[in-house]
């Protein structure tokens, strides 16, 4: 079964198409990188999953059931932008939201408690949501989205204003409730992140899915025509035309795209005979941001 399918759905507002015949499915328990560039319709694409937008054409089923009112309780979202009260207290606010997803009062309470403490919130219960950092707050939006442990969650850039040993906390809980059955929708435009926990993804651009599948598959179709290399010295002996079609530098780790059917090995001779000290030189599948960047005729992200 697959926790969603989009079939041949439309959306337009006042004559723009935001979302064009858009079809995809996500099995379940996958965690599914949603993509595509600024004004793609990706947040509209969530938003009819939720029942906020309707389609104009097509449909969707959660879990193999149309949308309705209960389809809604399935789902546990963590928006970009932070949407919670600001003014209420942390505890009152996911015990509140705890309930409007079905949950009792005192289970709703019982599950803020170890939520709080496990993000070392917990001395933080009583204090206004706007009195918190953006990291902080980050957290209980997380919170409020899985507090009630739905089988389906979408989460709209969750790495968002955490330092690097809360981002980790929240990776490993992602991966702990798919391990546990959860399908986990992953929209974020930090495209490491995808490479590193998205099962599959779908691309969108212009409202249109314009590529769709297994990761793996899909970075193992593009071939090993990316060299990777770490070095230290003059970078010169990259400016063969012939022979590379793309440079991208981060320091001293460059990503050089080869020209089709060049050899590699006249790169790294060119490098040795310049004298340039090699550290790693490694031929790659292109990253996946490379992929997007093609896919999407270089829209900015």
């Amino acid at each position: 079964m697959d926790a969603v399918l989009i079939d041949h759905v439309t959306k337009s507002y006042d004559g723009v198409t935001a979302v064009n015949d858009l079809s995809f499915a996500i099995k379940q328990g996958a965690v599914f990188g949603l993509l595509g560039p600024n004004g793609a319709g990706k947040t509209t694409t969530l938003r009819m999953m939720m029942r906020i937008l309707v389609p104009d054409t097509g449909s969707i089923r959660i879990l193999d059931e149309p949308l309705t009112g209960r389809t809604q309780d399935l789902i546990g979202y963590l928006p970009e932008e932070r949407g919670l009260y600001q003014r209420m207290e942390i505890g009152k606010i996911l015990v509140f939201l705890g309930a409007l997803k079905g949950l009792t009062e005192t289970e709703a309470g019982r599950r803020t408690g170890q939520w709080l403490e496990r993000f070392e919130l917990t001395a933080w219960a009583k204090k206004k949501l706007i009195d918190l950092s953006k990291g902080m707050q980050q957290k209980v939006q997380f919170i409020a989205a899985v507090i009630h442990q739905p089988p389906l969650l979408i989460l709209d850039e969750p790495f968002t204003g955490l330092d690097p040993v809360n981002a980790i906390l929240v990776k490993d809980i992602m991966l702990e409730l798919r391990a546990q059955g959860a399908t986990i929708i992953l929209s974020t435009h930090r495209m490491e992140q995808v490479e590193m926990m998205c099962d599959s993804i779908c691309l969108i651009h212009q409202g249109r899915n314009v590529l769709h599948g297994d990761l793996r598959e899909i970075k193992k179709s593009y071939g090993k025509n990316t060299l990777r290399i770490e070095c230290s010295g003059d970078g010169n002996f990259l400016n063969q035309p012939a022979l590379i079609e793309k440079v991208n530098h981060y320091g001293e780790v460059i990503e050089a795209r080869l020209m089709p059917g060049a050899d590699p090995q006249e790169i790294l001779k060119a490098a040795v005979q310049q004298g340039v000290r090699i550290n790693r030189f490694e031929l790659v599948e292109p990253p996946l941001n490379d992929i997007f960047i093609e896919k999407v005729g270089g829209a900015r992200a």
